[in-house]
């Protein structure tokens, strides 16, 4: 009997901390895909600072947003490379959050094949804190077949709002890329 009252408190205790530590529904980015504004087709369009693209604002230099048919898209039918000019160009939002919760940052990669560097590279930075840096390397890779790959970033809330950054480290003209953008609430135990 010992056994299986213990096992059945430590049962519901488990699913009342679940419920009481899972932070509130709603933390997300707007336009993760990046489908605002619409760029012609088979183009690409440059913003600099202080442009909109959807909820996202650029933030440093300029970004290119490629239309529909440019290149392959992770998702919808446009795609950001964090690199516009010769510059490393960034793009940022502020999202709602809980303090002290955490959130899980997801996005699609890929890299300009259009010219060198092989190795794009950037980061993502979290209230002006670099969270993660990443790499593609666009060996193999096409305008018709980018190659994208699922990455993720965790971080914890210190605020009601956060500012999540998207950077190029590339500065070439021919940067990382990224689409499908996401943020959802997540235990952190349970957020990689």
């Amino acid at each position: 009997m010992r056994s299986w009252r213990s096992t059945a408190l430590c049962a519901t205790l488990a699913t009342l901390m679940t419920v009481a530590l899972a932070p509130p529904a709603g933390a997300s980015v707007d336009d993760g895909g990046f489908e605002s504004p619409t760029v012609p087709a088979n183009t690409f369009t440059r913003y600099g600072v202080g442009a909109s693209l959807g909820a996202w604002t650029v933030t440093a230099n300029d970004v290119d947003l490629s239309g529909a048919g440019f290149w392959q898209t992770a998702e919808g039918n446009q795609s950001l490379d964090l690199d516009g000019g010769a510059a490393p160009g960034a793009v940022s939002q502020t999202i709602d959050t809980v303090p002290l919760f955490a959130y899980r940052i997801s996005y699609r990669l890929a890299g300009n094949t259009g010219a060198p560097p092989t190795l794009k590279t950037g980061r993502i930075l979290v209230d002006g804190n670099v969270l993660q840096d990443f790499s593609f390397d666009i060996t193999g890779k096409s305008k018709t077949n980018m190659g994208y790959v699922g990455r993720q970033a965790v971080f914890v809330a210190t605020g009601f709002t956060t500012t999540i950054t998207f950077a190029s480290t590339t500065g070439s003209g021919w940067g990382p890329v990224i689409d499908k953008v996401g943020v959802d609430n997540c235990l952190p135990l349970l957020c990689l």
